[in-house]
């Protein structure tokens, strides 16, 4: 079962803003983007807030959530603070919806809440330049007549670079060569002239497509007689069909408005939508399409606040673990113990949670019962704290744990269900120079003001 906790109209719309302004009111809010597909337009906040999946445009110039306040999804992780070596990484959440979110009651709570801090390393050494060998030997002319070039290269390998690190300057310089051997010119065309006019201004549906003609002449240079040069290869005219004459066009225009549609929702702002057609006439044979929108719409107003669904509350805290048998602590005698939620949120209407408001579990009772024990494994090493501006630091740690192997992994009659652990035992173990090591966050950003 589960409890309806409603609140009226009047708190809510005084929950959700004291003074109503005018704002732009979207119909969706999709994690704290206002994208101008879903604009409806300009109404009193107050208005476009009577439907909690709302979302409008605040003062601040920010995507504001009309409903509950929540957490947002983690952003990715960001780049490391630096290319190499050890550097930081960081991702942020903020609260959206009317009101504080849950445990953001003070600025350095909300700031540890919305910010976290991790180690990061792209890269385990930092680019090292090299420096470039000697010039090696001028290679031959690239031709063998006339003026032409030739080029010597170098390498870079005394020493060669190290994690991506180069070498400052050119591997590779040249300077002009002359054969002494008179060559021959060839021929080679000249620029294409500019296309002739179509043969027609107008291509019939069932007729030939007109054409046009463009030339060029083997002048540029002409082929030389001593020694012989090759003629221009290709033809010295080209024909072509005139493709891109239309067929003669007929611009469209539009028809008359349709009527208006009715109100896209029951409850908040939604709007009303006309249509129209480019039917008078339609365009035709590469004709110009009507201009502007075949769409028109207004906001309609129903005045009536959208359903509140309700939403679970956080688990709390686990009861104490007892039995009907009496006490049974210290005892290897299986007990129960269960947690609660509450329903919260719900108003106008709106649907309350699914599921049970009550959990239930099998537990044993170690409550400052004497244990053997032993030393855990190291942790991993924590996030950053604070998770910006200096003095963050990162932890790990060996705990004294209890040997509870006598106790049996499962309790029940006749089903057998998963045992939980409840309360703090003592637990005796060798005593360890250190069980706890912290090390300094290398690069944290500063914090924001």
């Amino acid at each position: 079962y589960s409890v309806d906790i409603s609140i009226s109209p009047r708190l809510w719309r005084h929950h959700m803003y004291k003074l109503s302004q005018e704002v732009n009111c979207y119909s969706r809010f999709d994690s704290g983007n206002c994208d101008d597909l879903w604009l409806l337009g300009e109404v009193a906040m107050d208005d476009c807030c009577l439907n909690p999946h709302y979302g409008y445009i605040g003062a601040d110039g920010k995507c504001k959530y009309c409903g509950p306040p929540s957490w947002s999804e983690w952003t990715a992780w960001g780049r490391c603070s630096v290319s190499c070596k050890e550097g930081v990484s960081q991702r942020r959440r903020e609260c959206q919806g009317q009101g504080k979110c849950a445990q953001a009651t003070i600025p350095r709570e909300i700031q540890k809440l919305s910010l976290e801090t991790k180690v990061c390393s792209d890269s385990n050494c930092c680019p090292e330049q090299g420096q470039w060998s000697k010039w090696g030997q001028w290679q031959p002319c690239s031709v063998t007549c006339n003026k032409g070039v030739r080029n010597r290269v170098r390498t870079c390998t005394e020493p060669q670079p190290r994690c991506g690190g180069s070498c400052d300057g050119p591997s590779e310089e040249k300077e002009p060569c002359v054969v002494d051997r008179i060559c021959p010119t060839h021929g080679s065309w000249s620029n294409w002239e500019s296309w002739q006019p179509c043969s027609g201004t107008c291509g019939g549906e069932n007729l030939p497509r007109p054409t046009q003609r463009r030339n060029r002449s083997c002048n540029n240079p002409p082929p030389s007689s001593v020694p012989p040069g090759d003629e221009c290869p290709g033809l010295g005219s080209n024909t072509r069909t005139c493709d891109e004459l239309p067929f003669c066009p007929v611009n469209g225009n539009w028809g008359q408005w349709g009527p208006p549609s009715s109100c896209s929702v029951t409850c908040g702002v939604g709007i009303h939508e006309m249509l129209r057609q480019c039917n008078n006439p339609a365009p035709k044979h590469g004709g110009l399409p009507c201009s502007g929108s075949n769409k028109d719409q207004k906001i309609c107003n129903t005045k009536l606040h959208c359903p509140v669904d309700g939403q679970w509350s956080q688990w709390g805290k686990w009861e104490e673990c007892k039995s009907n048998r009496g006490k049974i602590r210290c005892r290897k005698i299986g007990g129960q113990q269960r947690r609660q939620r509450w329903c919260e949120h719900t108003g106008f209407d709106g649907k309350t949670c699914k599921g049970q408001i009550t959990d239930y579990r099998a537990c044993y009772d170690i409550t400052f019962c004497d244990f053997d024990g032993k030393w855990s494994e190291w942790s991993e090493w924590s996030q950053c704290e604070p998770p910006c501006g200096e003095g963050a630091k990162m932890t790990r740690e060996r705990k004294c744990i209890p040997d509870l192997s006598e106790y049996d992994e499962t309790v029940g009659f006749h089903i057998k269900v998963k045992a939980y652990f409840e309360g703090k035992p003592f637990a005796n173990c060798t005593l360890l120079k250190d069980p706890k090591q912290s090390l300094a966050c290398m690069n944290v950003p500063p914090c924001d003001t």
